[in-house]
């Protein structure tokens, strides 16, 4: 099974490299198209993973990930249609220059090759990382989770129905069945024929992934994501965006899940807060100077340390700017944070200071988002600094070549 997909994926990837921008851009027309077609057996499908779950007792953050509602159709579909518009990265020239000696040298986008995507419960991963893969004119094999597989074969069987009808090899695009995970274990070894491996999902996974492959692993880290509220914040912008970045979707990497606070705002603003939080049902837990202010359990070392994905947050209030960052050294998982304050200079030194993938500045922390960035959808949020950064799309699926044009040029 091993050497067949590998077989497969090579073959593609030497056809996939030579696909225009316009062959391209209707396979991803065609999954649209059979994405919309097939909605109802796609429903039909999820509901089986959902009923499986609840019976399993899996958590509601784990089956809001799961389920295929009407908002992320929406969202998947908008997603391909701002990838078909957004410029076909292959073949972009980064650098064009002549040398002393005569030769003339261009540094040429490409795509990176062989993608493995391991992930966990969200279906909508299948389609997004599809359709990036497809634009950027890489090879992708997808490996999801046991619970959504009913889902994932019925998304997959839109993908390979687009590729037949564009009369295009459907190898492109590769998806594994097989529950048995030895077939992973055999695949994290295979780097002679692997490219890249890119697991989303929890810590436990992440970790194992990384540990066993010999092949070059990007991690989708978890999202420990914090907002600091200085002391010269707008309490009411405060307010909203905390709101927002905790309530909107919990179950989201990029929901907040520690909250900093200047202590010369806290005694405002913590009661505003637990009025609201109590409202949409959010436990807080805080400090030994948030308990003097509002009646809250105590947090520990672990909580802030903990990725909730859940209603629940916790809260630190501190003397200053730098006591706030260095909570974040210790805390953060390098995601994604946010700072709210109406002192321009103190945000610059905030976004200097804070080693992060994403920064924000008075805004909610579920920004941080392929499709909210402009890329259309996401192959994940890269938690580290090679070889991309924050939410990945066309771009950061590519490397380059040098191609060096030259009339007889000899070295000395």
């Amino acid at each position: 099974m091993i050497d067949t997909i590998c077989s497969h994926a090579k073959k593609a990837a030497k056809a996939c490299v030579m696909l225009d921008e316009n062959s391209k851009n209707a396979i991803l027309q065609n999954l649209i198209d059979q994405i919309k077609e097939n909605k109802k057996e796609i429903i039909t499908e999820n509901k089986k993973d959902l009923e499986n779950a609840k019976s399993k007792g899996l958590s509601e953050a784990f089956i809001q990930r799961l389920e295929m509602s009407n908002k992320i159709f929406t969202e998947i579909i908008d997603g391909i249609k701002t990838i078909i518009k957004l410029k076909d990265p292959i073949g972009q020239v980064l650098a064009n220059k002549t040398l002393e000696n005569g030769l003339k040298l261009k540094k040429v986008r490409v795509p990176l090759g062989i993608i493995l995507i391991i992930y966990e419960s969200r279906p909508n991963v299948t389609i997004d990382v599809s359709a990036i893969c497809i634009k950027s004119g890489n090879v992708v094999i997808l490996k999801g989770g046991s619970d959504a597989m009913n889902t994932n074969k019925a998304l997959f069987n839109c993908i390979k129905k687009a590729f037949e009808k564009g009369g295009i090899n459907p190898d492109n695009v590769q998806f594994i069945d097989s529950t048995d995970r030895t077939v992973i274990d055999n695949l994290l070894k295979r780097d002679e024929d692997i490219d890249v491996v890119i697991p989303r999902g929890g810590k436990e996974l992440i970790k194992k992934v990384s540990d066993s492959s010999s092949i070059p692993v990007i991690k989708h880290y978890e999202g420990v994501c914090n907002i600091y509220v200085d002391k010269e914040a707008d309490l009411k912008k405060a307010v909203d965006i905390i709101l927002n970045s905790k309530v909107d979707k919990p179950s989201a990497c990029n929901a907040v899940e520690n909250l900093i606070i200047h202590d010369a705002v806290a005694n405002e603003l913590l009661p505003k807060l637990k009025k609201e939080f109590d409202k949409e049902k959010v436990e807080m837990r805080g400090c030994a100077e948030t308990q003097k202010i509002i009646k809250v359990k105590k947090a520990t070392e672990k909580d802030y340390a903990t990725e909730y994905l859940a209603k629940i947050i916790s809260i630190k209030v501190v003397k200053d700017l730098c006591k706030a960052a260095e909570f974040i050294d210790t805390y953060s998982s390098k995601h994604t944070e946010s700072i709210i304050t109406e002192n321009r200079k103190t945000a610059e030194l905030f976004e200097k200071r804070i080693d992060s993938a994403v920064i924000f500045h008075n805004a909610s922390t579920r920004f941080t988002d392929g499709g909210q960035f402009g890329m259309g959808c996401e192959i994940g949020i890269s938690t580290q600094k090679l070889h991309a950064r924050g939410p990945m799309g066309l771009k950061e699926m590519t490397s380059y070549k040098f191609i060096v044009e030259g009339d007889g040029q000899v070295r000395n």
